[in-house]
């Protein structure tokens, strides 16, 4: 059976990120694919962060937190799956924030964790909420990393 794997067809694993992607510069979703779903997944849930970028508080920067996505959506970006829903950001919204490093190439990792169940957790929720949701859920996880400079 194949491990859970995370790809974008915007960008290799560890390669720059295209401009589009950026805060600044169209802030359009990264498009992103998921295969390798392991049995007994009952959602996915996202979380999107750049620890180049440590806040006052000594936390990596939240971009993009996503959940209850559906195991057989086999992507995320652009429109939500049905029954997906996105998490407040460091920018202060909810949905997708994407890079805007202040100082220089930051590098922006993309973490997918398959859950043995669905969260239900409001839309707009915290990622501290998302983490203690996923919490003792976690079947299994793929990364992707993608880099970006001003």
């Amino acid at each position: 059976m194949a491990a859970l794997r995370l790809t974008s067809p915007a960008f290799e694993d560890g390669a720059e990120m295209p401009r589009r992607h950026g805060y600044k510069n169209g802030n359009a979703p990264v498009p992103l694919e998921f295969s390798g779903v392991p049995g007994g997944c009952r959602s996915l849930a996202l979380i999107v962060d750049d620890p180049d970028a440590l806040k006052p508080a000594g936390k990596v920067w939240v971009h993009w937190t996503v959940w209850d996505i559906p195991p057989g959506a086999g992507r995320v970006g652009g429109p939500l799956p049905g029954g997906a829903a996105e998490g407040l950001t460091d920018f202060g919204s909810a949905g997708y924030g994407g890079p805007a490093p202040p100082d220089g190439r930051h590098t922006y990792v993309f973490t997918l964790y398959a859950l043995d169940a669905e969260l239900g957790l409001a839309a707009g929720s915290g990622r501290s909420a998302l983490e203690d949701a996923i919490e003792g859920h976690v079947i299994e996880r793929a990364v992707l990393t993608g880099t970006y400079a001003p």
